[in-house]
């Protein structure tokens, strides 16, 4: 799918039986796409299994709350994720499961929700005992790369106040922080820029 000149998506304006004007927009599908380092997957539900262990070292969940997800949880997150929009339509869901090209391991996730103003939600999660290498902004560079392909004219991140390793990650994105507040993390903001590296 790409954008119009102005950089959004096609919105077509729909009248179901019962129900007064919708919005369904044509979202893009999740590609595979290669770095130096990873390949980004199109999430499946059959990554739940591999991502279980990636996923449940409780540290993760030191900024962003919850705690390491089930393997049945995981399942169902997973499925709902794949379908590539919300459940209204409203919405495009774009995930990725990051992978080491050298060893074929999974070690991470990247993740961009999008409305129809072109404007993408980015989040990334790597596992620990990967943290610290330059995965973050590796991965979430690619995707943000892609996304420019596909339209998006700003990407945002919400981001706890605290965890200073996403929010390098967010400057090496061209992201700079907002006075807006949303759950207790800040908002992210820019033009959609690719990181220096």
């Amino acid at each position: 799918m790409e954008g119009d000149a102005g950089g959004r998506w096609r919105v077509a304006r729909t009248r179901s039986e019962g129900r007064a004007y919708g919005v369904v927009v044509d979202w893009p599908a999740a590609e595979p796409i290669q770095t130096a380092r990873l390949t980004l997957e199109p999430l499946r539900v059959d990554h739940a299994g591999e991502m279980r262990e990636v996923l449940g070292d409780p540290a993760l969940y030191e900024y962003t709350g919850g705690k390491p997800p089930s393997l049945d949880e995981l399942r169902t997150r997973f499925a709902m994720q794949a379908v590539g929009r919300s459940p209204d339509g409203r919405r495009g869901w774009l995930n990725w499961i990051a992978r080491e090209r050298d060893t074929g391991a999974a070690i991470g996730t990247v993740q961009a929700t999008l409305d129809s103003d072109a404007e993408a939600e980015i989040a990334w999660i790597i596992g620990a005992p990967y943290q610290r290498r330059g995965f973050a902004t590796e991965a979430a560079g690619a995707m943000v790369g892609w996304l420019q392909t596909q339209g998006v004219a700003t990407i945002t991140a919400h981001i706890h106040p605290d965890h200073l390793a996403s929010m390098g990650v967010a400057r090496r994105l061209g992201l700079t922080a907002t006075d807006v507040v949303v759950g207790g993390e800040t908002r992210w903001q820019g033009p959609l820029a690719c990181p220096d590296s």
